[in-house]
């Protein structure tokens, strides 16, 4: 598997970085032996413009690369965290090239261990001191392998994510299904509640003018009879 373009040229820029490193400790020890440093200044110079045009190129790229989505975000800060690593070397080599201050430890220790834990023809990159344990001692390679992995999971998993949105759907709309349905079934019930009020009172209006008529007969037969109650008396005989 080839390798990502932006890697291959990140790791050109870990090796020149390494060599303007290696020059250095080699200026470093021809001036305290009483040589002349002349031609190897003259060169570190150029490398470390090139070098700075090296990091700017990586962070255009990656810039590129990030906006148009072709790296998961996760990626593009890890990649970004390399160029911040990047930038910080590049400062202590301007700075060791200026005498400003001596070569640290792992300065040093880096220089040593150049070119170690290469693998298919791919040197491991000596400045990767921060990176984390996942990746550590892994080639680029093995590394996008690595990473194409991860988005293969998280595919799946978002493939499972979406299956559970659907299913979610559909079972909303059943319960709006549902809901119109027991609407209709309410709005049914209500109208006949209506109906059925509506017959109660003209049927309590028809008892009521029953009960009118009712005591209205009462009151007519008591007369009647009082009436006839009297004549009969008044014609009974003494």
């Amino acid at each position: 598997m080839s390798q990502d373009t932006w890697l291959q040229n990140y790791d050109a820029t870990c090796r020149l970085a390494q060599e303007i490193a290696e020059n250095i400790h080699e200026r470093n020890r021809e001036q305290k032996t009483g040589g002349n440093p002349a031609k190897i200044n003259m060169a570190l110079r150029a490398s470390l413009q090139k070098l700075k045009q090296s990091i700017g190129q990586l962070k255009d790229s990656l810039l590129r690369a990030s906006s148009s989505r072709r790296i998961m975000q996760s990626e593009a800060d890890r990649r970004q965290n390399l160029i911040d690593d990047l930038l910080t070397r590049e400062k202590q080599l301007n700075a060791t090239f200026k005498g400003d201050i001596t070569e640290p430890a792992p300065f040093r220790s880096a220089l040593m261990a150049g070119g170690a834990g290469a693998s298919d023809g791919v040197s491991a990159n000596p400045w990767l001191i921060n990176e984390s344990e996942e990746t550590r001692g892994l080639t680029f390679g093995e590394i996008k392998q690595q990473q194409q992995r991860i988005i293969e999971v998280q595919d799946a998993g978002l493939d499972a994510l979406a299956a559970v949105i659907t299913r979610q759907k559909i079972m909303g709309q059943e319960i709006g299904n549902e809901l119109d349905e027991q609407n209709e079934i309410i709005d049914d019930l209500s109208h006949l509640v209506d109906k059925t009020d509506g017959r109660i009172r003209n049927e309590t209006r028809r008892v009521q003018l029953v009960e009118k008529k009712s005591a209205s007969c009462g009151m007519l037969v008591v007369i009647v009879l009082l009436l006839i109650a009297i004549v009969v008396v008044a014609a009974w005989p003494l």
